[in-house]
């Protein structure tokens, strides 16, 4: 039974234990009476008494007597809301006149329109505040609302508005807030529903990474240091991951961040919480994770009502009672309904006697669209230390829609206004257009010295700037030239070693750099010691907050688990989604902190674009610049792992982002010649790519790299060892990763067991060499008066003899991508299936890619060719020599 269902027994008693608590109040302050309050819970609980729920009351948290007075002019502001209102909601019914009716959102923006206003005017600092601008993760489907407000500032013109989501001329604005499209403007992508929540928790913190590691200044008063804040709807809070790093912001102690949730109760297709309290739910999962919860409930009107002396602990509870489907009735028809259904209902009716049902239903306003209780959250928020808050704004979706879509299912996907809805939403906010510009969707600017105007202008200048906005100076870094990493470019003789312990070493090598080492941001989900990066615990250091508060057992070891406020690396424990979040962080840096940092983020290459796709979508959007290192990569290099965590498909993964370069290089050179374009490219060069690198955990010796082989390593493909000696025959063999050793092999046996000769090639990058050969193909299509061009692949394989022999330690898919441009005969060996656990050995046997399979396959493609001297029997020898299963399952049904 829960406390709600206990009847209250001896009200008297009840009523003295609040007047104490009141006493207390009023004579030593808030702060003492929650001493005294955890202390009696906290004797009770040692009592064998349950505690409390993490729930206040359903009023707001903050009372009329504790606002702080309202630092602007209402009535000014009204009418630029009033010019917003209009023009966000002209852009999207203007676009649906067109043919392509491109859609739009105009009720998710009119539920939160004060809640963006009060922020741009009174709170949110801009780039050239002197203790630098805010973050703004703004929600999605509000664009129209931030294009309204930036075109009154002159930052947006009426073509680019009257071509909202017409983007593929050039002159349009995108749906939602995309990097990418409109680079100078936005400065995160958030649409993707729960990804703003978790990239705004890992930006505020390393925003504090940045402060302790001196690379970024921080304001002495709390309320002038950065923020970072989060717009996000009461229905996007049920994804995982808007929720799932919460503890962490307590735990990190992150003032600097501030959520604002909008509680409109409502999602696409219905009521968020229909029989419940969507706002009760979130303020008991944010306080029970240490926040700062204020809850914006009510306006001012309902102040008098809510505390009468005799009727306002009914309404109290009457509104504690009411769910949320209810509120959206509440608000769908009309006053009347609410005086039937609340007032009436709860025998209250005596508070609203003098009030007729259109005061009911327009001046007893949520608490989101009242601007003063909106401010007096926002100061509490950015005046509250050593912890995160989040404000659950009450809001109606659609406001002043009426029938077009206030309150309703349908106001979601409601984008098409007719002249009448349009006009009444005119009369609704006293907007100052026409009938005429009512007919036509007109859009309205206020005079430019009138007194909105020039207020709108004064307020932005006085914060440093328009918002949002996005830094297009960037600061470069002078990258070292490629001896830097000399080691790894030398044969290593008998000594052995994977790509990933040389991916450490490249990481040590920068890290000991004067120039480029302090930017160095390496990131491990719990997986330092696995990838060999224990060294590092010493010479770096693990970033903690707090420093290290403990002695660590392993202290008098070489490589103690080291943490410091000053530490580089970022151990962000099993959370992939975290460790990709406070990659983004960094690898926007440049942008949002005009600090440009290399991030690496290293991981089983299998819990990496499959875990976190969607984040690494949204970082191609956020034209984000780093390094993402998949370690362990491959389906037949983690031996003993089996199906879960055998990666043969992330390369393909990587290929579906456009700015993302991805590689996977077998030798330690190939990975530093790779990884120094990287830094030339996104560091040196200011190029807006990031790089996916797939690295292997098995050791073998490492040669030297040949003269002149960079230019292939960077495009794809080379050269890595041509045939030897005179052959009957001769066939080309591609192959990267951990495959090409396997292809390397299957060029001995095919020479010492058949007399066929082998060019041996490199392709460290499919990827790359499928996107240059496309690239080469839509030249020529659209030049055919011109003399073709020849893709990377045509320039090496051009004169070359003998079938083309692919294989690789992903899908075949991978190397089929480059088919087109092989003019040969092309074969593709891959591991399709799920994996296995076994050695090495035995899942390349099992997926058919090991050396033997290589020289088969070379054996049939001559067959089939009729050379001379091989036939199929041959074909049938080399099977049964080398001892395959010609009757074994297909391994991608096995």
């Amino acid at each position: 039974m829960s406390s709600e269902d206990v009847t209250d027994l001896d009200p008297q008693e009840t009523s003295e234990w609040q007047e104490a608590i009141d006493v207390v109040i009023e004579r030593e302050g808030p702060e003492r009476a929650r001493y005294l309050l955890n202390e009696a819970i906290n004797a009770a609980f040692e009592a064998g008494v349950e505690p409390p729920k993490n729930n206040t009351p359903y009023i707001n948290t903050i009372r009329r007597d504790q606002q702080p007075e309202y630092p602007g002019d209402l009535e000014t502001e009204r009418k630029i809301l009033r010019a917003l209102r209009w023009n966000a909601t002209a852009m999207v019914v203007k676009a649906n006149r067109k043919p392509a009716e491109p859609g739009g959102h105009i009720a998710s923006y009119q539920s939160s329109a004060i809640m963006y206003e009060v922020g741009y005017n009174h709170v949110w600092k801009g780039a050239n505040h002197p203790s630098g601008g805010d973050m703004l993760f703004i929600q999605g489907h509000t664009a129209p609302g931030t294009y309204a407000r930036a075109y009154l500032e002159g930052r947006l013109t009426d073509e680019q508005l009257d071509n909202f989501r017409i983007e593929a001329g050039g002159k349009g604005l995108s749906s939602y807030p995309h990097p990418y499209l409109m680079p100078d403007f936005w400065q995160f992508s958030t649409v993707s529903m729960g990804l703003g929540p978790i990239m705004a928790i890992y930006q505020a913190r390393f925003l504090k990474y940045l402060q302790h590691r001196g690379l970024s200044p921080k304001a002495e008063e709390l309320s002038e240091q950065r923020k970072v804040w989060a717009f996000l709807g009461d229905g996007e809070m049920d994804e995982p991951e808007s929720q799932g790093a919460i503890s962490l912001a307590y735990r990190e102690k992150l003032d600097n961040l501030i959520f604002v949730v909008n509680c409109n109760l409502q999602r696409l297709d219905g009521p968020v919480r229909g029989n419940g309290k969507i706002v009760q739910e979130l303020e008991g999962n944010f306080r029970g994770a240490g926040w700062n919860v204020i809850k914006v409930l009510w306006g001012s009107a309902w102040y008098p009502l809510i505390n009468d002396p005799q009727h306002g602990d009914t309404l109290k509870r009457a509104l504690m009672e009411t769910v949320d489907g209810e509120y959206q009735n509440f608000k769908n028809k009309g006053g009347a309904y609410v005086r039937e259904h609340l007032f009436v209902k709860y025998g209250i009716e005596e508070l609203v006697n003098d009030w007729t049902d259109d005061q009911i239903y327009l001046d007893l306003l949520r608490g989101g669209h009242d601007q003063e209780k909106v401010f007096a959250a926002y100061h509490r928020a950015i005046n509250t230390p050593d912890r995160p808050t989040v404000i659950l704004m009450h809001t109606v979706k659609g406001y002043g829609m009426g029938e077009a879509g206030e309150g309703m299912n349908i106001s979601h996907s409601q984008k098409k206004l007719s002249a009448s809805q349009l006009g009444k939403l005119r009369d609704r906010f006293s907007i100052p257009v026409s009938d005429e510009q009512v007919d036509a969707a007109d859009f309205y600017k206020p005079a430019a010295d009138s007194p909105e105007m020039i207020y709108l202008h004064e307020k932005r200048k006085a914060l440093g700037g328009y918002l949002p906005s996005r830094s297009q100076e960037y600061e470069t870094l002078n990258i070292p030239d490629l001896s830097i990493f000399d080691a790894l470019l030398k044969d290593t003789g008998e000594r052995t070693m994977s790509t990933t312990m040389a991916m450490v070493r490249i990481l040590v090598a920068i890290a000991r750099n004067k120039e480029i080492g302090p930017r160095l941001v390496p990131i491990v989900p719990d997986e330092a010691r696995t990838f060999g990066m224990e060294g590092m615990f010493r010479q770096v250091g693990i970033y903690a907050h707090e420093g290290q508060k403990y002695v660590p057992m392993d202290s008098k070891d070489i490589m103690p688990y080291k943490e410091s406020q000053n530490g580089q690396m970022l151990q962000e424990g099993i959370n992939e989604d975290g460790a990709m979040s406070s990659w983004i962080a960094a690898s926007t840096s440049y942008a949002n902190n005009d600090v440009m940092t290399i991030p690496v983020y290293i991981f089983y290459s299998m819990f990496g674009f499959q875990r976190v796709g969607d984040l690494a979508w949204a970082a191609g959007d956020m034209l984000a610049r780093g390094f993402l290192i998949g370690a362990t990569s491959g389906r037949t290099t983690l031996n003993g792992e089996g199906l879960q965590h055998q990666d043969g498909h992330s390369q393909l993964f990587a290929q579906f982002i456009p700015n993302c370069m991805s590689y996977d290089p077998t030798f330690a050179y190939e990975l530093a010649v790779i990884y120094h374009d990287g830094l030339k490219r996104m560091y040196q060069n200011n190029e807006n790519v990031y790089y996916y690198i797939t690295t292997l955990n098995e050791n073998y010796s490492m040669p030297a790299m040949s003269k002149g082989a960079e230019e292939g390593i960077i495009k794809g493909m080379y050269q890595f060892q041509k045939a030897k000696g005179k052959a009957k025959h001769t066939v080309q063999l591609l192959g990267c990763g951990s495959i090409l050793r396997e292809v390397i092999a299957a060029a001995e046996l095919l020479k010492n067991d058949w007399d066929i000769a082998a060019d041996i090639w490199s392709t460290p990058s499919l990827n790359e060499l499928t996107r240059d050969g496309q690239d080469v193909q839509r030249w020529n299509l659209l030049h055919p008066d011109k003399k073709p061009r020849k893709s990377w692949v045509e320039t090496c394989l051009d004169g070359t003899k003998g079938p083309v022999i692919a294989a690789t330690d992903y899908m075949k898919m991978y190397a089929e991508q480059i088919r087109p441009f092989i003019a040969n005969d092309y074969h593709v060996l891959g591991t399709d299936g799920f994996g296995r656990s076994d050695s090495r050995e035995a899942l390349r046997e099992h997926f058919e890619v090991d050396s033997r399979y290589v020289a088969i396959t070379a054996l049939k493609a001559l067959a089939d060719q009729k050379a001379k001297g091989i036939t199929n029997k041959i074909v049938l020898e080399a099977i049964k020599k080398y001892g395959i299963d010609p009757d074994k399952t297909n391994p991608l049904h096995a």
